[in-house]
């Protein structure tokens, strides 16, 4: 039996992978559409929107400084999923940050998770139910809405 409560630390290492047929689902969540798990692909989309943006932001106002994008970056990731559970290209994209317990995120969540998203590797660290450690380190996921 599953116990949803059961999420266990952001430390802790992946789940033995016989414990689920998909990811999310020692969550409690279903395995496709709404309250699922996004997947790499859209989550890397809506990564890639969001750069986008942020780019053509700092192009215009900052000589497309490197800093200044990610500075532009990290401020709509904490205005947006702090506001709203999701950014420009979570919504194009169908996706929103939410708690385990189906909550949008929250403004010191969506601070904590976009700091630790702009460092890139714990973005990278991911466990069996594709959460990286800063999901994991809020006990959030970017789920499918």
């Amino acid at each position: 039996m599953v116990d949803r409560n059961d999420v266990g630390s952001w430390m802790e290492g992946p789940p033995p992978s016989g414990d689920q047929d998909w990811p999310g689902q020692r969550l409690g969540r279903p395995e496709a559409g709404p309250g699922s798990l996004a997947r790499f692909a859209p989550r890397a989309g809506a990564l890639l929107i969001d750069w986008i943006i942020c780019s053509l932001i700092s192009a215009a106002f900052f000589g497309y400084d490197g800093f200044a994008t990610l500075y532009i970056f990290l401020v709509e990731q904490v205005l947006f999923v702090g506001f709203f559970g999701y950014s420009i290209g979570h919504r194009v994209l169908r996706m929103q940050v939410q708690t385990l317990d189906g909550r949008p995120a929250g403004f010191l969540t969506a601070l904590i998770r976009s700091v630790l998203l702009c460092l890139v590797v714990p973005a990278l660290v991911i466990d069996a139910d594709q959460r990286g450690l800063h999901d994991r380190a809020r006990a959030t996921g970017l789920f499918r809405i």
